[in-house]
């Protein structure tokens, strides 16, 4: 029997490690950190949660809450860590982002089907072995080199940052205050209200800050992790109706804010909070500076700053099979975002997806691949079929998803959660 090689320790490759052990299948960890940085990464931690501690929406009415739970009926490693450490989200699953990576690294480190080698891997040329590749949007020189090698072609690129860590003591609660849009039944967010003067001085700021130099590829932006600095210059209003809306945050019944600035809680003790959509890649000392104009923001502690970075991905439609493997090396499998998806759910469900047909592959079985109506099927359907030439990162969303539309969305998601459960059925016989 051949051997397994997972290549990359992030969300996907820990879920396909998980997968595997969980079949008794051993598996070879390669993982470069700590011994190599990425410059994004803070910790060694495998499945370290890069940008947003958020998981996005619990709700099965949202594309993304659909993977989620579709995921859960597949034993999913991140579902149960993400449930043990999540903190105060509203509606949303966010997590305590060093508690979820630490346990996630635990129980991958304790297996003793896991042998775990700090070092990077690049022996793209051994066929003793199925390989899975799931460095992510960071993936080093060297396995970008050896997989452009493989295909012929250039891996993709954009840009892609995170926001900063503000300590919670450091906020002045005369001028913040605790709530969640539109009364979810919690006051998990911290609000951060403007009026319009405030808000045009911050503005103003904002647009003619100092911009920290970026180098190796273009100025090519992912629309769901835009800068805050690069949207707002799209016009005036724009930050007003994105991720400064004032809608369902009034402080009282006869405030109105111009615009709200939102933080969630990032750790479970609830000591540190991220700012929601503040994605930047100002300089550290203009983030300091401009966001400290923000009303209660004026004392700030920043325990990190927004850090923009290099996403790589792959051209799935022309270089990958149905099962993820490579069409010129089937041996050789892409998980995560270097696949072609965006989004550490979808990155992670990937991983699992993967390792199932790594797995039927070493038991001599036929690649199976989960029906088009569920939110893994489309997402996987699109990286199948979509245009090369119109080919970039996607996220979970209905769009993409085959249904009737005459059926409102939880009707769908029933109907995907049912289809999801009938293939690992079939696929476990």
């Amino acid at each position: 029997m051949k051997k397994v090689i997972v290549v990359g320790a992030g969300l996907a490759g820990v879920e396909a490690t998980y997968y595997l052990i969980n079949k008794g299948i051993e598996v070879d960890l390669y993982e470069q950190r700590p011994k190599a940085n990425t410059g994004a990464h803070h910790t060694s931690y495998f499945a370290e949660l890069v940008c947003s501690n958020s998981l996005k929406s619990n709700n099965l009415d949202n594309a993304c809450g659909l993977l989620k739970e579709e995921m859960r009926h597949m034993n999913s490693l991140t579902m149960k860590i993400a449930e043990m450490t999540k903190v105060p989200a509203g509606n949303a699953l966010a997590v305590d982002r060093d508690l979820f990576a630490k346990k996630i690294t635990d129980i991958i480190m304790s297996s003793p089907l896991v042998h775990f080698h700090n070092e990077e891997y690049a022996d793209f040329d051994n066929k003793e072995a199925f390989i899975i590749i799931a460095t992510g949007p960071l993936s080093s020189k060297k396995i970008l080199e050896g997989l452009e090698n493989i295909t012929g072609d250039k891996m993709f690129s954009f840009f892609d940052a995170c926001a900063p860590i503000i300590e919670k003591s450091s906020i002045d609660f005369d001028k913040a205050y605790f709530k969640s849009r539109y009364e979810q039944g919690d006051n998990s967010y911290i609000n951060c209200a403007m009026n319009k003067e405030e808000y045009d001085v911050f503005y103003h700021e904002l647009v003619n800050a100092e911009l920290a130099e970026l180098h190796e590829f273009d100025k090519k932006y992912f629309e769901g992790c835009m800068p805050i600095e690069a949207m707002a210059k799209r016009g005036e209003k724009t930050l007003r109706y994105g991720p400064l809306k004032p809608m369902g945050l009034r402080r009282t019944v006869d405030d109105k804010p111009y615009a709200v600035v939102q933080l969630r809680q990032d750790n479970v003790v609830g000591t540190l909070y991220n700012m929601v959509g503040f994605q930047t890649n100002l300089t550290y000392k203009e983030q300091k500076r401009v966001f400290s104009l923000i009303p209660g923001l004026e004392h700030a502690e920043f325990v990190r700053y927004g850090l923009m970075h290099r996403n790589s991905y792959i051209c799935a439609p022309k270089h990958l099979n149905g099962d993820l493997s490579l069409k010129k090396n089937d041996n050789i499998f892409i998980a995560g975002q270097l696949s072609g998806v965006e989004g550490y759910v979808e990155s992670a469900a990937t991983g699992i997806y993967v390792a199932i047909n790594v797995y039927r592959k070493l038991q001599g079985l036929d690649a199976s691949m989960p029906p088009i109506n569920t939110m893994l099927g489309a997402i996987l359907n699109y990286l199948r079929l979509c245009s090369p030439s119109m080919f970039s990162p996607m996220n979970a969303n209905y769009g993409i998803l085959k249904r009737d539309n005459k059926k409102d969305k939880l009707e769908v998601s029933k109907e995907a959660l049912e289809s999801i459960d009938k293939w690992l059925g079939d696929i476990n016989e």
